[in-house]
Protein backbone atom coordinates (compact mmCIF):
# COMPACT_ATOMS: atom_id res chain seq x y z
CA UNK A 1 0.00 0.00 0.00
CA UNK A 2 1.29 3.49 -0.82
CA UNK A 3 0.53 6.75 0.96
CA UNK A 4 1.62 9.68 -1.15
CA UNK A 5 5.32 9.18 -1.88
CA UNK A 6 6.03 7.03 1.19
CA UNK A 7 5.24 3.38 1.66
CA UNK A 8 3.38 2.43 4.83
CA UNK A 9 6.56 0.96 6.33
CA UNK A 10 8.57 4.10 5.68
CA UNK A 11 5.76 6.24 7.06
CA UNK A 12 5.69 4.10 10.21
CA UNK A 13 9.45 4.41 10.69
CA UNK A 14 9.35 8.14 10.12
CA UNK A 15 6.45 8.56 12.57
CA UNK A 16 8.22 6.45 15.19
CA UNK A 17 11.42 8.44 14.77
CA UNK A 18 9.60 11.77 15.15
CA UNK A 19 7.69 10.50 18.18
CA UNK A 20 10.95 9.36 19.81
CA UNK A 21 12.50 12.77 19.20
CA UNK A 22 9.46 14.50 20.70
CA UNK A 23 9.57 12.33 23.82
CA UNK A 24 13.31 12.91 24.34
CA UNK A 25 12.86 16.67 24.18
CA UNK A 26 14.90 19.25 22.30
CA UNK A 27 18.44 18.41 21.36
CA UNK A 28 21.22 20.56 22.80
CA UNK A 29 23.58 19.69 19.99
CA UNK A 30 25.11 22.79 18.48
CA UNK A 31 24.76 24.84 21.65
CA UNK A 32 28.44 24.69 22.59
CA UNK A 33 29.77 26.62 19.58
CA UNK A 34 27.18 29.32 20.22
CA UNK A 35 28.22 29.73 23.84
CA UNK A 36 31.89 29.77 22.89
CA UNK A 37 31.17 32.54 20.39
CA UNK A 38 29.20 34.55 22.95
CA UNK A 39 31.99 34.14 25.53
CA UNK A 40 34.69 35.23 23.09
CA UNK A 41 32.66 38.22 21.91
CA UNK A 42 32.01 39.29 25.51
CA UNK A 43 35.71 38.99 26.36
CA UNK A 44 36.54 41.05 23.28
CA UNK A 45 34.08 43.78 24.21
CA UNK A 46 35.38 43.95 27.79
CA UNK A 47 38.96 44.16 26.52
CA UNK A 48 38.05 46.91 24.06
CA UNK A 49 36.13 48.87 26.70
CA UNK A 50 38.98 48.49 29.17
CA UNK A 51 41.55 49.66 26.59
CA UNK A 52 39.51 52.71 25.56
CA UNK A 53 38.03 53.85 28.86
CA UNK A 54 40.14 52.14 31.56
CA UNK A 55 41.38 55.34 33.19
CA UNK A 56 37.92 56.93 33.25
CA UNK A 57 36.40 53.77 34.71
CA UNK A 58 39.06 53.62 37.41
CA UNK A 59 38.42 57.26 38.33
CA UNK A 60 34.66 56.69 38.36
CA UNK A 61 35.05 53.66 40.64
CA UNK A 62 37.46 55.43 43.00
CA UNK A 63 35.14 58.44 43.29
CA UNK A 64 32.12 56.19 43.92
CA UNK A 65 33.90 54.24 46.66
CA UNK A 66 35.19 57.47 48.23
CA UNK A 67 31.70 58.97 48.39
CA UNK A 68 30.21 56.01 50.29
CA UNK A 69 29.74 56.83 53.95
CA UNK A 70 30.07 54.30 56.71
CA UNK A 71 27.36 53.16 59.09
CA UNK A 72 25.56 56.09 60.73
CA UNK A 73 26.78 58.52 58.05
CA UNK A 74 30.37 58.70 59.28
Amino acid sequence: MRTGNMTTTRLGRWTGMRLGQALRGPSDRGDVPGWVLITLMTAGLVTLLWAVAGDQLETLFTDAIGSVSGPGGR
